[in-house]
Formats: structure tokens, sequence, C-alpha cells
């Protein structure tokens, strides 16, 4: 069969293009970049991943055996180890909006002696006054806001649901009105294997957390938390002590827009 030569010169054309598709390096923050990866940015926004490898990314670790990018997503397959073994971002960052897809990989082990945490971020009791206990799937990670432990947004597994701020929730320094600010007002988690979208707000010492579109944390307040810094993904090793899960996460669609500082900052 004769191809007629417009046709022709379609196919040509196409096959040139799909060649340079191949061939244009991937740039972390760049919106042209992420766009030939198939990501679509957000208006306002940049990409922090472009979802072929960890540019852009920092793993404080000599050997880097828990991070890797498989099938276009960021994985996580933990392992225990000395020294700090999160995913950190080379850059840091003062007043964000943050867009992330994560997902709960699997949860193979339990945790037997979790806690029931109320609105107001205290355990539930029961009437003798002791803990109520239960048993939860046990996996643990987080997003580390301006490069610290202590202000990570959570995500587990616990029926509280992800999106609490565990360091200011547990911490007896701050006021009644903090923990219950850092505490989820609802739980938006979907299944373990499905995946979840949080929409972080960071501006001044107030935090904002929305979860698969619902209102998680509403303008927190984080004393104390540092003007500035980098964003990190949690690890949690392969820990069996029946407490704290490991992080069988996967993180996808990473996303940030810089807003201005505030004067005081």
């Amino acid at each position: 069969m004769r191809i007629k030569p417009y046709l022709m010169f379609l196919v040509c054309f196409t096959m040139v293009c799909d060649s340079c598709r191949r061939t244009i390096p991937p740039a972390v923050s760049n919106p042209a970049a992420a766009a030939e990866q198939g990501l679509v940015v957000p208006e306002g926004f940049v990409s922090l991943f472009n979802a072929i490898n960890l540019d852009g990314w920092n793993v404080r670790q000599a050997e880097n055996q828990d991070w890797q990018v498989v099938d276009g997503v960021i994985d996580c397959d933990p392992h225990e180890g000395r020294g700090d073994r999160n995913l950190w971002t080379i850059r840091s960052y003062g007043d964000f909006e943050l867009l992330v897809d994560w997902r709960i990989k699997k949860s193979p082990y339990i945790n037997r002696a979790a806690k029931i945490i109320l609105p107001d971020g205290t355990y539930k009791k029961d009437d003798s006054g002791k803990e109520l206990l239960i048993e939860v799937p046990n996996t643990d990670s987080g997003i580390f806001l301006r490069g610290r432990h202590k202000s990570q947004v959570n995500i587990w597994c616990w029926p509280v649901g992800s999106g609490e701020v565990w360091g200011y929730r547990t911490d007896p320094v701050f006021t009644p009105e903090v923990h219950t600010g850092v505490t989820p007002k609802v739980r938006a988690d979907r299944p373990i294997g499905q995946w979840n979208t949080f929409h972080i707000i960071m501006k001044g010492d107030r935090l904002t957390v929305r979860l698969n579109g619902k209102l998680v944390l509403d303008n927190a307040q984080l004393p104390g938390v540092p003007s500035k810094g980098p964003i990190a993904l949690q690890h949690h090793g392969e820990r069996k002590d029946e407490e704290w899960g490991a992080s069988f996460l996967q993180f996808r669609n990473i996303f940030i827009k810089e807003l201005s500082q505030s004067p005081s900052q």
C-alpha cells in the first residue's frame, strides 16, 4: 500500500518528536521538563520531583539503600542503620504551598499498643484512668517542614488519621490550644495501597493541611518553628518493637509554590 506524502511527513515528524522527548534531560523545578515526563504542574507551582531520578534531593548517608525511583515514583524500601536516612530537598523553603501524593504500599507489622487520640490531642482513657490501647497496622512516615523532625506532618495508620504534628501535639511545653490545633479534625486517609494527596500551606508559624480535599489542620500554630529550611520525606527502618512501623511508602507529584515571607521574617 502506498502512503500519501503528507501522511509520511506526519509519521516522520512524530518519530522525531518522540526521539526528542526521550533525549531531553530532566530538570527539577523546571515546568517544561516536568511536562516532558507527563507531569501536569499546577499553575504557579514548580516540580520537586522529575519522575526519573532524585535530582534536587539529598540522602545524608554514605550509601543510599532506602530511596529509589521505581516506575516514576519515589519508593522507600526502609532499612535499619545509623545516621539521618531521610530524603531531603537540597533547597530550603520559607513560606510555601506544597502538594504531595503519597501512598502506603503495605503494612506488614501490627502495633498492639496504639492509643486513641482525642480531638484535643489527649489520649482516650477507660473508667479507671488508664489509656486505652488498640491494634492498628504499623506503618509510619511523614513530611518534615523547614528542616525539623518536630514540625513533621505525619503519615500513619492510627485512627486519628494522617496530618497530625506529633512533635507539637505531645510536647507538654505547649498550650492546650497548640495541642488541639495540630490534631487532625477529620480522618481523611484512603485505604492502604491507595494514593492520597496532601495540600500543605506553611506561612509564618502557621500550618494548614488538607488531605484528599478535606481540611485536617486549620491555621495550626507551630511556636518556634524556623523561618526557613529544607523539606524531607521521613524514613523509618524495619522496626519490630510493636510501636513504630517501617515506612513502606511511595511519593509522586511533588509540587511547591513559594509564598512571600512576612515582614517579621
